[in-house]
């Protein structure tokens, strides 16, 4: 039996074909969890990737595809708050921040829109601590226009809302640092004008009456 060529082409094509064939059964990699057999799990099994940091794909470190910011760097458009959540740091901001954005009726319609959004559950409409939250907490919060909380200057206000005060939790990851001024200014219309300590009458006189009363001796 003569063989030409035309049969030997489709013969070859055919053993060529079924090598692949054996060669991807061969690779497979069975899973016992599945029924079947895997060809090629990793194309539907995607690693896990740690964001921000280094994994592990069969046994190579690999990196992924957001990185660590350069240690000592900030990022542009970020200001960074420069005081700590300490007692110390509640005193500095109160001592030294000051409210970036001017006043307007404009910031403190915004103020208002944010504080009922994010505040009068807790501290009620008018800032009394008698909102729905608020009166069923174990303290309620103290009322803005009375006690301490009356004359509370604003680099503590907005210390309190970035870090959180007693019950209340932390606000910087809900509101930006222009939200957290301009909600400042509303807190501020509802404490009410403040308060200036008066002058204590049980002080020793003056320095001219001292003299005054020494030369009558």
């Amino acid at each position: 039996m003569k063989l030409n060529y035309n049969t030997i082409k489709t013969a070859s094509i055919i053993g060529l074909v079924l090598l692949i064939i054996c060669g991807f059964m061969l690779n497979g990699k069975k899973d016992e969890n599945s029924p079947g057999v895997e060809f090629m799990p990793d194309m539907y099994r995607s690693p896990s990737i740690e964001v921000y940091g280094t994994s592990s794909l069969n046994g190579d470190e690999i990196y992924s595809s957001q990185f660590l910011p350069v240690k000592g760097t900030i990022a542009r458009g970020h200001m960074p708050y420069a005081y700590p959540n300490t007692d110390a740091g509640y005193a500095d901001a109160g001592l030294y921040l000051k409210n970036p954005i001017a006043l307007s009726d404009k910031v403190l319609k915004e103020g208002e829109k944010l504080f009922t959004q994010n505040c009068v559950h807790c501290h009620g409409a008018t800032g009394a601590g008698d909102g729905k939250v608020g009166v069923k907490l174990p303290g309620p919060p103290p009322a803005y226009n009375s006690g301490a909380t009356k004359n509370l200057p604003e680099g503590k206000i907005f210390h309190s809302i970035t870090y959180g005060k007693g019950l209340m939790g932390n606000h910087a990851s809900i509101l930006s640092t222009e939200e957290r001024w301009k909600l400042v200014h509303y807190v501020q219309k509802l404490q009410g004008p403040a308060v200036v300590a008066a002058a204590d009458s049980t002080k020793a006189p003056a320095v001219a009456e001292v003299k005054k009363e020494e030369k009558t001796k």
